[in-house]
């Protein structure tokens, strides 16, 4: 799911769990609960059941639940079939599957790989 570097969840917000303030930390978090605010992590997980309201900056995010915000990832955003966003992305590598909704602007950034400029956007339509 994130390559061998970031294989596991080091942070869990649970379905049951409400939570308001500020996140930052080093690795994976997973939300199945509500969380209101901020959130700064490596990668970013909302499962099917999870709602974040605020912004999102990480390296990658995928969004299984509903994200009211913006997010900013520096690699990857992929919006699931259950997944909803309302706000805008920005991110170098955007994917939304069929049945996911994305309500907003999305900013293509560019990424700079072993010396080369590359932007890719993948985006499946019915």
């Amino acid at each position: 799911m994130f390559g061998k570097k970031h294989d596991r969840i080091e942070t869990l917000i649970g379905v049951s769990t409400q939570i308001k303030g500020t996140v930052e930390l080093k690795g994976t978090l997973r939300l199945d609960g509500e969380f209101e605010g901020n959130v700064k992590a490596d990668w970013v997980v909302v499962g099917e059941k999870g709602h974040l309201k605020g912004d999102i900056h990480s390296n990658g995010v995928i969004i299984g639940g509903l994200v009211e915000g913006n997010i900013h990832a520096r690699e990857y955003i992929e919006i699931m079939t259950k997944g909803k966003v309302f706000g805008d992305v920005y991110t170098s590598k955007l994917a939304i599957l069929e049945g996911g909704l994305f309500e907003g602007r999305s900013k293509m950034q560019k990424r700079e790989v072993e010396g080369e400029i590359s932007v890719s956007f993948k985006q499946e339509i019915e």
